[in-house]
């Protein structure tokens, strides 16, 4: 592989889904589609958020997506497409450092056919 880590920054996706099902869902379509090379379904967790002026409480799932930097506004427009919530948490971190392979793998898992 001769991608550059340098060349085109990884990226780790985070967002919140409903259930396992739906983030199941999400994982499968996005990675399917090329858009984050790999996804993990996390266990279910307890969010406590403010919401139309309401402090709300529920469980949720967290999904986990890895993707090259130049992909991330695609796989934010699908997201926001398939997500079933009206504002739904999309934030992404640019992966500092990590093994070269696996850095290089996910930039070339996430090109266009």
């Amino acid at each position: 592989m001769t991608t550059s880590k340098k060349a085109n920054p990884v990226l780790l996706v985070q967002t919140n889904c409903p259930d396992g099902e739906t983030a199941a869902r999400l994982a499968a379509a996005l990675v399917d589609a090329r858009l984050a090379a790999c996804a993990n379904v996390l266990a279910p967790c307890a969010s406590i958020y403010r919401w139309q002026g309401k402090v709300e409480m529920a469980t949720e799932t967290p999904l986990q997506l890895k993707t090259a930097a130049d992909r991330f506004p695609e796989l934010r427009a699908r997201l926001l497409e398939l997500h079933p919530y009206d504002v739904p948490e999309i934030v992404a971190w640019p992966v500092a450092e990590g093994l070269p392979d696996y850095l290089n793998w996910v930039v070339t898992e996430t090109r266009p056919e």
